[in-house]
């Protein structure tokens, strides 16, 4: 019996899935460390999201793995070497949550545009301000993109039913402009972008990509998304740039002082740059939830199941 265990919680189409086809499925969601780690020893498989970091000490034990599933898309929570040197299959399923992720930075960026979070908040408290409201809008900018794959062309797709110019840039891809998506270096987005948004995975390249460096390389102000990974942007020249007008506002759905887990702020202590970003009317914040609706929930666990028995068969 090929055993596979479930660090995580995830929609349950994945267990009915491999279940139906010969896996006995091992709920492992409640268990500790430790106790995961003895019920690894005889896993075939195993199914994540980020309770837990993949790292030597989990899978060492793990004799019999042939692969981990993670939930999500980034995989900077597992020790890709060791899988590699050890010939563990990984999957994940960023086309899960590509249109939740996408949704949620058009709303972001048109929730920050119209001021709907400072109007409703004043409308509940009484205050009928009108001009202090005003919006501005999406049509007529230059959007930049970091990052052209699941999660940025998908966001692209979005916005090209607004009358934006769209500049991608994706280091590892080529020829994937379109009728709606011009294909640019970082220069011309730097040169051009009235909006700069953030899709890529976090690992020791684009570790605080989003720096003072970076961020006084652009020709005017912008507003700046985040839907990555939360060490993406440093917060303290974040806060800089704010103060200095260099960034009009941010989207942030993720934060650097985010728990490895995701689940929650480290609020062991908070430090003084969150304490700023909270009070600033210049930002918008989400907790980590672009890509976290009902729908991507099941297609996440859908996806996983069909590229796990389609390795399965091969």
């Amino acid at each position: 019996m090929k055993r596979v265990v479930f660090i995580d919680t995830v929609h349950s189409i994945l267990e009915e899935r491999l279940a139906k086809n010969g896996f006995h499925c091992i709920d492992a969601t409640n268990l500790s460390l430790k106790e995961c780690i003895e019920e690894l020893s005889t896993a075939y498989g195993m199914v994540i999201r980020s309770r837990f970091p993949v790292n030597e000490k989990l899978l060492k034990n793990a004799k019999s793995l042939k692969f981990i599933a993670r939930s999500g898309a980034g995989m900077e929570n597992i020790d890709l070497k060791y899988c590699e040197e050890n010939n563990i299959t990984l999957f994940n399923a960023p086309e899960g949550n590509r249109n939740a992720v996408a949704e949620q930075a058009l709303g972001m960026i048109l929730a920050l545009f119209n001021q709907l979070k400072k109007g409703d908040a004043e409308v509940r408290k009484g205050i009928w301000d009108r001009e202090g409201n005003r919006g501005i809008e999406l049509d007529g900018k230059t959007v930049g993109i970091i990052g052209f794959g699941n999660n940025g062309s998908a966001f692209a797709k979005k916005l090209s039913g607004f009358d934006v110019q769209i500049l991608a840039y994706d280091k590892y891809l080529s020829n994937y402009g379109n009728s709606h998506v011009k294909e640019a270096s970082l220069e011309e987005i730097a040169e051009q972008a009235d909006v700069l948004s953030f899709h890529i995975p976090q690992n020791e390249e684009t570790l605080f990509m989003g720096n003072s460096h970076f961020f006084n390389q652009f020709k005017k102000p912008f507003y700046l998304m985040n839907l990555s990974r939360g060490k993406i942007v440093r917060i303290s020249d974040l806060l800089e740039a704010l103060d200095k007008n260099k960034i009009l506002g941010a989207c942030l759905d993720v934060l650097e002082y985010e728990k490895p887990s995701f689940e929650n702020l480290d609020n062991t202590s908070i430090p003084k740059e969150l304490q700023q970003l909270f009070q600033s009317e210049k930002v918008l914040l989400s907790p980590h939830v672009g890509g976290w609706t009902h729908e991507s929930y099941f297609k996440l666990s859908n996806i996983l199941a069909d590229k796990i028995l389609k390795w399965e068969k091969q």
